[in-house]
């Protein structure tokens, strides 16, 4: 149903009732001035007419200030309201795709994450303002008309009562069903756009490289052209409505005309209120051509937030163990069920302290250890030990508290040093966050800095080299204070010297902690207890 999703989002504008109730009563109070003031208008005008001159009685002036005053304060409450409300549903959303995106996007696309937080969620600026409060001035005017018009002619009023309720109720709902279809279309259209945008920006280093401008730019173009092409249909449906409402303004101007009998004065007076309610609701039937896309868009915020998780946790946790050592025992485990098995019964022993290295092939597992040792997936059958604790039994914040991470492509933020580094730990002072600098042998350039700690490091620290980027975020994983440590593949596209640089870092900075170093060969700098090869969905000790 069209209905369920918007509904579904309303909801979530929980904490905001108080402005959006705040923003309905005064655009109603706006409504009441605005046609008052068109109806004494046309009285005034009609009277003037008739007695032969014109003067301006206070009841015109209180109505002109009183719609003014009304008019500023609701535009200032109503899109106070909906930003607020749209800001609630940006936050609820980036939360739910937090719960199930620990491990990154994973299969996800990020522009259509993107399109969905952006985009999509934008296409329901319209349903407060667009939809709802006019839909409430209807509600409030159908009756008034009818009453004020039916009074004197009960027939003139049954029918611009009728030619009302098409305009504000019916056009609507004909121009929302038959354009549903049409704005999941537009939804989608939009979010390809961003994602080939998005693709193209991102790659374009090697867009560039192979000097493939022209092939990216066609591939965005039509997608540009797919999406101006829904926009075009959508405005067609759109102006059909607009120009469907309008006509029933005219025909109830007309009757009232038909009907205004020997009081000429009553006659303007009624047009004028007719006019001012007819124009109220007037973009009803064009909310309600765009009511499809606005529903799509729901529906794809909702779709994506509500992913299922990976690894829930439980209801009833225990508590965390005092102990820190790692046990696989008979963990099954592949990432998609149409995909094929990790691992098959792996048992893996890492005692708290101990320096491990796993070894294998693209492919062979090593990334998924990571992945269910932080609780970022479930295995589909088998435990994982914490200190002889399942971590299925275990939140999955207070498993990351024991178990840090520091992988491949770990990411810096487009921020300063300081707030990069307190990523790990918010808590951490001056000399705690020099301290682990220092440790990841980095503190010395860090000091040389005009602006040290206050230094912007760019979007995915392009303001420092490879090397450089990777001790920044390994001071940033020394900071935390979990015992277990993993390093996957943290030297990856780094030169030799630089990567045996980094490893004798590690060995030095590291002592006291678990580690487990995931990687695909051995320098020989490494201090390492234990060695495991992965093969086969299993751990082979191939050194004590």
């Amino acid at each position: 149903m069209m209905t369920g999703p918007l509904f579904r989002i309303m909801g979530l504008w929980g904490r905001q009732t108080g402005w959006l109730l705040a923003g309905l009563a005064i655009s109603l109070a706006a409504l009441v001035a605005g046609v008052g003031l068109m109806a004494a208008s046309g009285l005034t005008i009609g009277a003037a007419i008739l007695a032969g001159g014109l003067a301006m009685p206070a009841v015109l002036r209180a109505f002109g200030a009183t719609r003014v005053i009304l008019r500023y304060c609701e535009r200032l409450v109503t899109h106070g309201a909906t930003f607020r409300a749209l800001a609630d549903t940006r936050v609820w959303f980036f939360r739910r795709i937090a719960r199930t995106s620990a491990g990154g996007l994973g299969f996800r696309q990020a522009g259509d994450v993107l399109a969905r937080l952006v985009g999509d969620v934008e296409a329901l600026d319209g349903l407060y303002l667009r939809i709802l409060l006019p839909l409430a001035a209807a509600v409030l005017l159908l009756p008034v008309l009818v009453l004020l018009v039916g009074h004197r002619a009960p027939g003139t009023g049954t029918g611009i009562g009728l030619l009302f309720a098409g305009a504000a109720f019916a056009l609507p709902w004909v121009a929302a069903r038959s354009s549903g279809a049409m704005g999941a279309g537009l939804a989608e259209e939009a979010g390809a756009l961003r994602i080939a945008a998005l693709d193209a920006l991102t790659g374009l280093r090697e867009v560039r490289a192979f000097a493939a401008e022209g092939r990216m730019l066609a591939a965005v173009q039509a997608r540009e052209a797919a999406l101006l092409s829904a926009q075009r249909a959508m405005t067609g449906r759109t102006a059909l409505a607009g120009a469907a409402s309008f006509l029933c303004a005219q025909i109830a101007i007309v009757a009232v005309l038909s009907g205004a009998g020997a009081n000429p004065a009553m006659a303007i007076a009624t047009v004028f209120l007719v006019l001012a309610a007819f124009e109220a609701v007037g973009g009803l039937t064009r909310a309600g051509a765009l009511a499809g896309f606005a529903s799509a868009a729901a529906r794809r915020v909702i779709d994506a937030a509500d992913a299922p998780i990976p690894a829930p946790d439980p209801i009833d946790p225990a508590a965390m163990p005092a102990g820190s050592a790692l046990r696989f025992q008979g963990v099954e485990f592949r990432w998609q069920s149409d995909r094929p098995m990790v691992f098959d019964s792996l048992t893996l022993d890492i005692p708290q302290g101990a320096r491990v290295a796993l070894l294998g092939p693209s492919g062979s597992g090593k990334s998924t250890i990571a992945a269910l040792a932080l609780k970022v997936v479930a295995p589909r059958s088998g435990q994982i030990l914490l200190g002889g604790v399942d971590i299925a039994t275990l939140t999955a914040a207070a498993v990351r508290t024991r178990i840090g991470w520091l992988g491949q492509t770990t990411h810096l933020f487009d921020d300063t040093i300081r707030q990069n580094l307190l990523l790990a730990r918010p808590d951490a002072d001056e000399a705690a966050l020099w301290g682990a600098l220092d440790d990841a042998r980095i503190g010395e350039m860090v000091r040389a800095l005009p602006d040290r700690l206050e230094t912007w490091v760019g979007e995915g620290g392009t303001r420092f080299s490879g090397g450089q980027g990777r001790r920044l975020a390994l001071a940033r994983a020394l900071l935390s204070p979990a015992p277990v440590l993993i390093l996957d593949e943290p030297c990856a596209g780094l030169d030799s010297e630089t990567e045996r640089a980094f490893l004798e870092t590690m060995n030095e900075t590291a002592s006291g902690r678990t580690v487990i170093l995931i990687t695909h060969r051995l320098l020989g700098v490494e201090r390492l207890d234990r060695i495991f090869r992965l093969s086969n969905g299993r751990a082979i000790a191939a050194a004590g």
